[in-house]
């Protein structure tokens, strides 16, 4: 469509095609444009906080929802966050970050979400009880040199210790483990634990240290594993700024995925992540081979039809019906844990990108339908393509 891949056509169909088709008042009698235009597209103000909370569990779905509620300004939103983290928080351990979600509730959900003192204490002195429990074990096996049984303890106290909130020490015990493992399988459960708690404290160089390590042992690596794997090497090189190391991995996760990475990241991030990556780091070739034409990917990306339409209109020079996706989409992503830090820097360069195309099939280009197609205004236009010339990026075109 970009006047790479098809026959040459003239001037004004390729404009069309650069763009214009995909605004709003433009006719089309194309079935694909018909849907393009008629799907809704979730908003911010529209993201359903409880489907969004049940794609996850654990750690991540607590800190997602006082994540959302710290980022987001619609207070209806804020206090639905909060009030599902607080029911979340009373099935498990960790009182202080109950106390937190307590204190960001202030009172505006009624006397049944303040602070349950009884509770906090239960919680303490049964936590204060199993901790002594857990020593004395741990000691009893140190004691009979019972390697089996000293990696197992050493386990419990990570577990113990993650859910009541003390990652570090939860990251210190799930590494001790290290020294007391008989089998393959033992190192890549160290390696998974170590990893979660890593992501959860945002120590991504822990991360990338751990999936390193686990590939080391590829005989007791099973597809689940792999996939898990794939996507913290993609959230560390997303973290990293390394976008298209993080498309590629996110790339290769397999199907086998599913809901089993639950605790850390769900089936529809993999695809907005990887599909928004590889937008502002492929070519146009790997765009078509590496995320089109990737029948497993293509599967995540079933599951989020906003980011599979943006990349198809993008690989069809749709541009102004790709950029209206990406506005719509960016206040869900900026409710993100992962991905808020880095969508204006994906989107300046999915536009840079997008102008760049949409550039490379003319001798010259019409500054007010272009500015159209990508909704600015002429002055606006000329600033963003002096830049890209000035980088290079863009051949001087003669205007008219």
């Amino acid at each position: 469509m970009d006047g790479e891949d098809d026959a040459p056509k003239s001037l004004m169909e390729e404009m069309y095609a650069n763009g214009i088709e995909g605004v709003d008042d433009a006719p089309s009698s194309s079935t694909s444009t018909t849907i393009r235009k008629n799907r809704p597209i979730i908003s911010g103000e529209q993201l359903d906080i409880e489907a969004y909370a049940a794609l996850y569990s654990g750690r991540t779905k607590i800190m997602r929802l006082i994540f959302l509620a710290d980022h987001c300004d619609n207070s209806g939103m804020q206090l639905e966050a909060l009030r599902m983290a607080y029911d979340e928080l009373k099935k498990g351990e960790n009182t202080q970050l109950f106390r937190e979600v307590v204190q960001k509730i202030d009172g505006r959900l009624g006397p049944n979400y303040s602070t349950d003192a009884t509770w906090c204490a239960m919680v303490d002195r049964k936590a204060d009880q199993r901790k002594d429990k857990l020593e004395s074990e741990l000691n009893a096996y140190r004691t009979n040199l019972i390697k089996e049984s000293i990696r197992m303890g050493y386990n419990d106290f990570g577990d113990f210790y993650y859910a009541h909130g003390a990652l570090g020490d939860a990251f210190k015990s799930y590494v001790r483990t290290r020294d007391y493992c008989t089998t393959s399988k033992h190192i890549i459960q160290m390696c998974l634990s170590a990893i979660l708690v890593s992501i959860e404290m945002g120590q991504f160089a822990h991360v990338t240290s751990y999936v390193s390590k686990a590939e080391q042992t590829p005989e007791a690596l099973d597809p689940p594993s792999i996939a898990k794997l794939r996507c913290a090497a993609g959230l560390a090189h997303l973290e990293a700024k390394k976008y298209k190391l993080a498309a590629r991995k996110f790339l290769e996760v397999g199907p086998e995925l599913g809901n089993s990475y639950s605790e850390v990241i769900a089936p529809q991030d993999v695809a907005t992540y990887g599909g928004l990556c590889a937008l502002a780091s492929f070519d146009r070739t790997e765009l078509k081979n590496k995320v089109i034409d990737n029948i497993n990917f293509r599967n995540f990306l079933e599951l989020v039809p906003e980011v599979r339409e943006l990349i198809n209109d993008f690989y069809s020079s749709h541009y102004a019906s790709c950029l209206e996706y990406l506005g719509n989409l960016k206040s869900n992503l900026m409710l993100d844990i992962h991905i808020h830090d880095h969508v204006e820097t994906l989107y300046d360069q999915i536009r840079s990108k997008a102008l760049i195309q949409y550039t490379h099939p003319f001798v010259s280009v019409d500054m007010r339908m272009m500015a159209d197609a990508f909704k600015t205004s002429v002055a606006g236009l000329e600033k963003e393509l002096e830049s890209l010339i000035t980088d290079n990026q863009i051949q001087n075109l003669p205007k008219h």
